[in-house]
């Protein structure tokens, strides 16, 4: 064991040692290649997150081949049941996914650094028994002392390697870890996991060590959040493992079948001379813990992340930092209640939080039983509390039941009457927004991604992430994994939320529709993609021209050309058309008269406006997408349907069908008064 731990993380190390080097493997070339025996060469290290399936760095992946595609890649997973090489046994893995995406196209020359977070998830191929680790639900860890461990090999000679080291702060935004460099991180260690000695929980994946000495980087596991979204109606690769992961420990914990400690019991020697302000009632146990994890888990994944993320703002009194990771599982709002506001502790916020929960709409029907089981739990857990703390669960509780009976009868009626979504139109709930200001006279731009609460809570933003002098090519790759996040703090288990882009006219020509930022398809055919104009529409009518629009009947009306030659559409002219005209500009938003009629129709108050990129040919005629657009106006009936409409279009288009390549290029400007735009901008750097 190093030199240089404190009395206390030496106990921890000592108790949590056996757990983790039972949970950790050898990463290998696949049985049944040239390694058949599993004798082969290590490529690094990794560890059971979940029954059947292993966590590793995808550089780990990479190792055997660098012309191989990643995902989809067999390796071999060597085990060791009893924690130690002597008993091991060797599996096939296939890689399931690997983050960020990016790197199956990007991957990086021999000896230099994987882009963050440089993650890969193994699916085991064939049933085997195995331990797996405790990972942390906290999106940001503490700098405490940890311990990191992997296969090591020397001399010929393999093993399960445990050091410990002091973490010396984050790195890359939060999405990595500094480790120390009171000892050296050896070959064979990248990928294994990086444990927190004080509350005993995995916190990262060892990614590298530096060359000149001691110490390293490790991937914050909460980066495993950023797996790719499920499609519409499916459970994401991430809240599925999560849910496995928790009723493993779960079952463990309740079994009596085995006399071996679990990660419960270690938490709880762990615990044993921790301080409480509140007298042992500040904290759940270890063991109530990982009763809640598991009964969380038993019940349906929540339909949205902002579903999480409200519930653990009222059991906590306060809005969860927006800089963190979206939450995605049941789980994961729990980290978010640590170290709350106001009396009564972590205890008391976790069971506000899962009173919430048990009275929650889900996206689907859960197993019979399992929100009551909860609802039980809690209110037994709360007896060993403070007498108001029950009395407050008990009428939220009631309240929450009354409140989810409400809504079921008010969709059940909706249902009926064929008005369960909005009239079809774009669900009601949060959208993503991306701003972008030309920078001074140069051709840069300053950005900003946020979330709009949408019109249940209007005027509330969360920021996500910010940047500035990004240039027009390079902003899809610095908007990539911010979009991302957005993406999943607001999709829902219905549908994929809407992307608002509020940018200035000349840049309603961006191709955000054609941005790749998750699942290697293009933004504008998974989601809704509209434009705005930074201040709004400028007319006094626009409220009475928006609901007839979105009423409909619809009515195209060409305001930047006639027959296929540019014209400039009067204030007169444009004030004069029908209440249910949208106007349609066929060539480049950014030179005139387009622009300029771009400005003239906001100021009208037109809400609804369809413009297009210019197409490669300049002399490619303009009469296949006014006529294609016509019919599809005649199709929609009304305004309210047309961002969905839209989309499907592109998805016809990326589909290869011939009868919709004439939306390519295709924009919406969609200035819905229900969704108010934040006032500020972003500061300028210095000129």
């Amino acid at each position: 064991m190093p030199d240089g731990r404190t009395g206390g993380s030496a106990r921890a190390f000592e108790l949590l040692e056996p757990l983790v080097r039972a949970a950790t493997v050898r990463v290998h070339a696949a049985p049944g290649g040239y390694d058949s025996a599993g004798t082969g060469p290590t490529w690094g290290s990794g560890f059971f997150i979940a029954p059947g399936w292993v966590l590793t760095c995808a550089h780990v992946i990479g190792e055997g081949g660098a012309g191989v595609r990643l995902a989809g890649r067999e390796v071999g997973i060597g085990f060791f049941p009893g924690g130690d090489t002597t008993t091991s046994g060797t599996v096939a893995g296939r890689v399931e996914c690997v983050l960020p995406e990016r790197l199956e196209e990007r991957r990086p020359g021999r000896r230099a650094l994987w882009d963050l977070p440089d993650l890969a998830l193994v699916r085991v191929l064939s049933p085997v028994t195995h331990a797996c680790v405790w990972l942390t639900d906290r999106a940001r860890p503490r700098l405490d002392e940890a311990a990191y461990f992997g296969c090591t090999e020397e001399l010929g000679i393999r093993e399960i390697t445990g050091r410990t080291t002091r973490l010396r702060g984050l790195a890359g935004g939060g999405a990595a870890i500094r480790l120390g460099d009171e000892d050296e991180i050896e070959a064979g260690m990248s990928g294994g996991p990086v444990v927190d000695l004080t509350r005993g929980e995995v916190i990262g994946v060892v990614k590298a060590r530096r060359h000149t000495g001691g110490g390293g980087l490790a991937v914050s596991v909460a980066q495993l959040r950023t797996l790719p979204m499920a499609a519409t109606g499916q459970t994401g690769l991430y809240r599925r493992v999560m849910q496995a992961h928790d009723l493993y420990h779960y079952d463990r914990h309740l079994s009596d079948l085995d006399s071996r400690r679990t990660w419960t019991d270690v938490h709880d020697l762990l615990a044993d001379g921790e301080a409480d302000a509140y007298g042992g009632r500040g904290r759940l146990t270890p063991g109530e813990r990982t009763t809640l994890c598991g009964l969380l888990a038993e019940l349906p994944p929540p339909g949205s992340s902002e579903a999480v993320r409200e519930l653990a703002e009222q059991a906590r009194g306060e809005e969860p930092d927006g800089t963190l990771p979206a939450p995605l599982s049941w789980r994961d709002g729990l980290g978010l209640l640590h170290d709350p506001p106001g009396a009564g502790g972590e205890a008391a916020a976790m069971l506000r939080y899962a009173t919430g929960v048990s009275v929650a709409d889900h996206r689907e029907p859960p197993a019979p039983g399992t929100d009551e089981e909860l609802w039980d739990w809690v209110r037994t857990t709360a007896e060993r509390l403070w007498r108001p703390l029950r009395r407050e669960l008990a009428e939220r509780h009631e309240r929450g039941l009354a409140d989810r009976e409400r809504r079921r009868r008010q969709a059940a009626g909706h249902a009926a009457l064929g008005h369960a979504r909005r009239a079809q139109g774009l669900p009601a709930g949060p959208s993503v927004l991306l701003e972008a200001w030309a920078h001074g006279w140069e051709d840069v731009y300053d950005w900003r991604v946020s979330v709009l609460a949408g019109p249940a809570r209007p005027g509330r933003v969360t920021p996500v992430a910010a940047g500035v002098r990004a240039t027009l090519a390079g902003l899809p790759e610095a908007l990539r994994a911010p979009l991302a996040e957005g993406f999943r703090r607001c999709d829902t288990h219905e549908a994929a939320a809407l992307l608002e882009v509020a940018v200035a006219p000349e840049l309603f020509g961006l191709a955000v529709d054609e941005w790749a930022v998750s699942g290697g398809l293009p933004v504008g055919v998974q989601r809704p993609v509209v434009f705005r104009h930074p201040e709004g529409t400028g007319s006094a009518a626009a409220g009475a021209r928006w609901a007839r629009v979105q009423a409909g009947p619809l009515l195209d009306q060409r305001a930047d050309c006639s027959r296929g030659r540019p014209r400039s559409p009067s204030p007169g002219w444009l004030q004069g058309l029908p209440d249910t005209a949208v106007p349609v500009l066929c060539r480049d938003p950014a030179a005139e008269p387009t622009l300029g009629a771009l400005h003239s129709v906001r100021d009208a108050g037109y809400g609804v406006t369809v413009c297009r990129r210019p197409p490669a040919d300049p002399t490619a005629s303009c009469a296949p997408f006014h006529r294609g657009l016509r019919e599809e106006f005649a199709e929609a009936g009304r305004g309210t349907v047309l961002p969905q409409r839209l989309q499907a279009l592109r998805q016809r288009a990326h589909g290869a069908d011939p009868d919709a390549y004439w939306a390519a290029g295709l924009a919406l400007v969609w200035e819905d008064p229900d969704r108010s735009l934040p006032e500020d901008e972003p500061l300028q750097g210095d000129l």
